[in-house]
This record gives C-alpha cells, sequence and structure tokens, in this order.
C-alpha cells in the first residue's frame, strides 16, 4: 500500500512537527504533503521528501503563514494523492481537507480542531485585532469548510481525551487517543545541589499561551523567571516585565534541556491540547505549576508531579508559587511518569492503531 503523509505547514519545529518526523520514522518511504515549508527553520525535514503546495512560490509565506489561512483549502485540495492508498494526515487545520480516492483510507492525527475557529475564547486571533470584521467573515466560511473537510476523514485519532472531546463537539465524530511523542530521551534529571533558584517557561510568545499573565504573576512576586521562545508578544512581554525576568530567546535542544533541568519548577498557564512542554520538564524531573485545564490533565499529577491553579489569573499563579515545595516532590517519580509518554510509546500505540483500522477496512 502506497502511503503519503500530509501536515499543515512545516515552517519550524515545534511539537506536531516533531510528530511528523516521529511518522516519517515509521513512514520512510511516504512522502510529505504540506502548505509551505522553510528548510532553514525545519532542518530535520531538509533531507525528506517534502513536497510544498503551490502556496510556497508566494512571497513571505514562510514569515507570514498566517496571511495564508484562507487560501489552505484550496492548496490542500490541488494535491494529486490518487496513487495512495493510506493517507495520514497530522493537522490542527487545512491538512485534513484532502481529497482521495474512493477506496482509500484517510487516517487524521488531529491535534485540535482550529481554536481560532471554534474557540476563540481561547484564541482570539481570527476575531479581534487589525481588519477584524473581515477576520469574522474569513473565520465564518472557514469553519463551513472545516466541517465539510472533517467529514473527508474515515478515523481520526486525537492527542488527548480533551481533544476527542472537542472533535465529538465541533465535528460530531469519535477519536481514538493516542498521546503524542515526547522525546523524552533528550531530559536528565540533575543532582539537587545543582538545580538553581529560577522558575521556567517555555513557550511560544503568542497571546493564547497566556505568558502575559506568568509576567505579571512574578512582577509581583519578585521571583527570578527565566523565559525561552519567540513570538508576536515578545516586545510587548519584555516592556513589561521587571527585572527578575529575563528573555532567552530561541535557543538550542541542549540549552533548553540544561535549562528545564536546573529549574526551581516549570509554570504553565495555557488551556493546551496536550501540552508538550510540561512533560519535557517532567522528564528533566522537574515539578510543574500548571493551569487546570485542557491535556495538562491527562499528564501531570496533582500534589505528585506538580501543581494546579484553577484560574487563568495572576493572582491563581502568585498563590500556587508561594504555596509551592520543592521538597514535596520526587525528581524520579516526575521522570517515571513523563517516561510514559515516550517517541517508542507513541510508535507502537500508533502502528496497532493503524493496524486495526486496516484490518476492519479488510486492508491488512
Amino acid at each position: 500500500m502506497n502511503i503519503a503523509l500530509v501536515h499543515d505547514w512545516i515552517t519550524n519545529l515545534a511539537g506536531a512537527e516533531r510528530v511528523m518526523l516521529e511518522l516519517n520514522k515509521m513512514y520512510p518511504k511516504a512522502p510529505i504533503f504540506t502548505s509551505v515549508f522553510d528548510p532553514n527553520k525545519a532542518r530535520p525535514f531538509s533531507k525528506l521528501d517534502v513536497r510544498p503546495s503551490f502556496l510556497q512560490k508566494l512571497p513571505f509565506v514562510k514569515s507570514k503563514r498566517e496571511l495564508l489561512i484562507p487560501l489552505t483549502p484550496f492548496a490542500f485540495e490541488q494535491f494529486d494523492l490518487s496513487k495512495f492508498g493510506l493517507v495520514i494526515s497530522s493537522t490542527t487545520m487545512a491538512a485534513k481537507g484532502v481529497l482521495t480516492k474512493p477506496d482509500a483510507v484517510h487516517i487524521c492525527y488531529c491535534h485540535t480542531p482550529a481554536r481560532y475557529l471554534w474557540e476563540p475564547g481561547i484564541d482570539p486571533r481570527a476575531s479581534k485585532g487589525f481588519l477584524s470584521p473581515l477576520k469574522k467573515n474569513v473565520s465564518r466560511r472557514m469553519r463551513v469548510w472545516d466541517k465539510v473537510a472533517a467529514d473527508r476523514v474515515d478515523y481520526f485519532i486525537a492527542n488527548s481525551n480533551y481533544i476527542a472531546q472537542r472533535i465529538k463537539k465541533y465535528y460530531d465524530r469519535d477519536a481514538i487517543v493516542v498521546y503524542p511523542p515526547v522525546d523524552v530521551n533528550r531530559f536528565k534529571p540533575v543532582a539537587k545541589s545543582e538545580i538553581g533558584d529560577y522558575f521556567l517557561f517555555v513557550s511560544r510568545l503568542v497571546e493564547y499561551k497566556k505568558c502575559d499573565i506568568i509576567v505579571e504573576a512574578f512582577n509581583d512576586l519578585g521571583f527570578p523567571l527565566k523565559i525561552i521562545g519567540q513570538g508576536s508578544e515578545k516586545k510587548r512581554l519584555t516592556k513589561m516585565a521587571k527585572s527578575n525576568i529575563e528573555f532567552l530567546g530561541h535557543l538550542t535542544d541542549e540549552e533548553i534541556a540544561n535549562y528545564y533541568a536546573k529549574a526551581k519548577a516549570f509554570v504553565f498557564a495555557a488551556e493546551e491540547d496536550f501540552g508538550i512542554v510540561p512533560v519535557e520538564a517532567m522528564a528533566a524531573g522537574r515539578p510543574v505549576i500548571a493551569f487546570n485545564g485542557g491535556g495538562v490533565r491527562e499528564t501531570v499529577i496533582d500534589k505528585v508531579t506538580g501543581i494546579f491553579f484553577d484560574e487563568q489569573t495572576p493572582q491563581c499563579i502568585i498563590d500556587a508559587v508561594k504555596k509551592f515545595n520543592p521538597n514535596e516532590f520526587d525528581p524520579a517519580v516526575i521522570r517515571k511518569q513523563a517516561e510514559k509518554f515516550s517517541n517508542e510509546r507513541f510508535q507502537k500505540e500508533f502502528k496497532k492503531t493503524i493496524s486495526d483500522i486496516l484490518k476492519e477496512e479488510g486492508k491488512s
């Protein structure tokens, strides 16, 4: 059976792209179809068979990919997948909208139904700001297409129970849950004597990640906070932050692992689909102080591998940090929890899920 992989866009190396790399390891002969591709910012893909759409030829697409969102449905529908009997899409948006031949099996690994389309309360990027009336009109049209695209999928796999519920709500489809891969082997706990006095936040610096409430909380606390990441909010956050908050920008995987391992704790305020970075922190043996919502409720064990706060407000973060006692947490226990989400576990579960689906379809 010829297999094709499909991904929304490959212009950086975030959690969804790391999932695609694992899928490539399982299906190394499968080409990867995507809307736009930046081999310089997604270097692990540079030697793979990546086939971008016609959008690749448009100016500024790699740095301003959000401008392409209204065009992505058309781009994915233009791919010729008639030679492929199995299509696996990895998506938060439009990749699931590809057209497949009638007897092909299309399995979608859904990271989330697009938040900015279906839940603007969580991700308001498509409903406010510059040209907001136009954005809202485009969003209404995109929601119609998104539902049509979901109907083209034969089977959904969700990256958490939380996302399976959202797939059911917005697409009226059931989903099998396979947690995404986390490269836990990149991280290693250090001796207690090496633990620093700083708290850590790692994220893309965009609005729905709730970076601002973490900055506000630590402005009040005065405790050292290190922030790793880039994004549209960085300039505003830098202006907000007091001297106890340090912005480290973009770092290598090795540098990030070192900061994880030596942090007093990792702080996480978003309502995330799964939340790979809290698992990375736990892989380094560090406890997590997290908002009690989204996929993180399926990975962090309250009072065992971290603690939760119940509202996304600076005061709730302040109260949680003041209550936090690092001596109450065992790095070995925290690390063991993270290992449940390893790359190896993902490959084993994903392959079995695909095998079971193909047997059901009589194509094994």
